[in-house]
Formats: structure tokens, C-alpha cells, sequence
């Protein structure tokens, strides 16, 4: 494989009762631009005695988006928002200095994408905040139905703010489709399958199979790719100008070193700082204690 091009595997976690596969971060590959997490969960069916149950957290230094595709998620938050998330929307929470929230599921059914973007300096002990997107734009690209999640594609335009050039985009088949990507050169880029089999095609001719569980990463530099399959498939595209600020991400926080980590965990767990979270009828969750850890920010990758 070109060094411009990784494939790298997720791996499988549990969220609330529910199977993830995790494709940021990895060992060998930290972040996409500033998105620095990528959880699909799904699709599954839930058990009707055991639903999807995060209890209130906490966050720091990013912000959550939640793209649903299957079902209904109920958020609750620190602001005092109470928010259902349904298919085709987005939920952006900016956690600055610090918020906590909660996610219940609402139906049987559920797949989404639970990403989250790191803040840079400037603006990561900014004043939490919540937006909900019930509307986004939506392309039509050779047989791919397709939502522009945030940034720009063409003449499209996300209404989903990001603080550094982002760009995220769900695309659809139902049947054989093929279709050709144009790329902002500028950025990084990663591809994650959610459904079915789909072929990549690079520029230099090389070409891909990727299968749920699998993200491709592309280095800056690429202008476009092709992108086909021949039965119904789901794929997620992310990118973004390289993020230089060093980041360290642990349990639920963003953070530059171990002493805002070690301080984020104590505060939380002291019930300092971040809020509460009403409604949720359940215990908060607790931070481990990262005392012991040899925390350090890894070197951008």
C-alpha cells in the first residue's frame, strides 16, 4: 500500500449495553484533522429489558456529535437541555471548560456515529454549549444519497459550526452505485464503512475493499477518489487540516497534559465544576483515577 494511504481495523467496545466499533483512536492513528473519537454503534437490536444506558459524564476540551441513522436517543445535559435525536439529525454539544450529559435509547432498534472534535487552544475553556440539527443538506451523487454532516461539498453548506476546517459526510446506496469524491488537498481524510462492502479507488490507481470495522485514512495531498459498490452499503467520510496542537485523550476528556487530566478527574468526582444532570434516573458515572497512569501526549500521528 502507498505511504499515503493506512487501513487501519476497529476495535470492539461496549457503550451503555451496546457493541461499538471504535475506530479513533488507534495506536496508529490518533486523530482525522481535529476529530480525535469515532464510535459506530449498530445497527442493533436492544433487548427490551436492556436499553442503551449512559449515565451523566463528563467532558472537557471538545465537542460530541451525534449522528443517528436508526432509532432514538434521548439527551440529557448540565444546561438543562433535554433533547430527542432522531434519524438525519445531529446533536453538537461543546463541552469547553466543562459540562456533563447523559444518552438513554429510546426504541429497540439503533445505529449511529458518536464522534467527537477536539477544541483548539483558543477555544477549549470556552462556555458549554448545545445545538440540535434537525435539517441537513442532502446531495444526490451518482446513485449515493448523501448528507453533508459539517463543512462544505461543492455548493453545499453544513449548518453544523466546527472552529477548524472540518468535513463529515454520510453516504448511501441502495443498489450498485458508483460515484467519484473531489477532495480538499489540504486536508486528511478517513473513510469507515458502516454497511456492506465498498471499493476505493486512488489516485495512483491503487485500489481498497473496505468492509465494516475498517477505516482508511488518506494523507493530505488527495484530490479524489472513486468510490463504488456493488449491493447496498453505508460509509462515513471525515476529514480536516491536520491538528498540530499536541492532544491528550483520556476516559472523557481532552486535554494538552496529565496534570489537566488528573485535575478534570478529581473535580468531577468531587462535583465540581461540571453541573448536573436532571432527570436521569440512575448514579453518575465516576472517573477512574489516572494517578497511577504514565499519562503524556502522543505524538501527532
Amino acid at each position: 500500500m502507498s505511504k499515503k494511504f493506512e487501513l487501519l481495523p476497529a476495535h470492539f467496545g461496549d457503550v451503555g449495553g451496546l457493541t461499538i466499533r471504535r475506530a479513533l483512536p488507534t495506536a496508529r492513528r490518533r486523530m482525522v484533522g481535529a476529530w480525535c473519537f469515532l464510535d459506530h454503534a449498530g445497527p442493533a437490536e436492544l433487548p427490551a429489558d436492556k436499553p442503551m444506558r449512559v449515565g451523566p459524564h463528563p467532558h472537557t476540551g471538545l465537542q460530541t456529535f451525534s449522528w443517528l441513522i436508526e432509532g432514538e436517543v434521548l439527551h440529557r445535559d448540565s444546561l438543562g437541555t433535554v433533547q430527542m435525536l432522531r434519524p438525519g439529525q445531529v446533536n453538537l454539544m461543546t463541552a469547553g471548560r466543562g459540562i456533563a450529559h447523559s444518552e438513554e435509547s429510546q426504541t429497540a432498534r439503533l445505529q449511529l456515529a458518536q464522534l467527537w472534535i477536539a477544541l483548539p487552544d483558543a477555544q477549549r475553556f470556552c462556555e458549554p454549549a448545545f445545538e440540535h440539527f434537525p435539517l441537513l443538506p442532502q446531495l444526490a451523487l451518482n446513485g449515493f444519497n448523501t448528507t453533508l454532516l459539517v463543512g462544505r461539498y461543492g455548493a453545499a453548506h453544513s449548518p453544523v459550526p466546527s472552529h477548524t476546517p472540518l468535513l463529515g459526510m454520510d453516504l448511501r446506496c441502495q443498489a450498485p452505485a458508483s460515484t467519484e469524491l473531489l477532495l480538499t488537498p489540504g486536508y486528511e481524510h478517513g473513510l469507515m464503512a458502516l454497511e456492506g462492502e465498498l471499493q476505493i479507488g486512488m489516485e495512483d490507481g491503487e485500489r481498497q475493499t473496505l468492509s465494516p470495522g475498517q477505516l482508511l485514512y488518506l494523507a493530505p495531498g488527495a484530490h479524489r477518489l472513486q468510490l463504488s459498490s456493488a449491493a447496498p452499503a453505508r460509509l462515513l467520510l471525515l476529514g480536516g487540516t491536520p491538528f498540530e496542537e499536541p492532544v491528550l485523550l483520556w476516559w472523557n476528556f481532552v486535554a494538552r497534559d496529565s496534570e489537566e487530566v488528573q485535575r478534570f478527574a478529581a473535580d468531577w468526582n468531587a462535583g465540581i465544576g461540571f453541573g448536573t444532570v436532571q432527570g436521569y434516573a440512575g448514579e453518575r458515572l465516576l472517573a477512574p483515577d489516572p494517578a497511577g497512569l504514565k499519562l503524556k501526549s502522543p505524538a501527532r500521528n
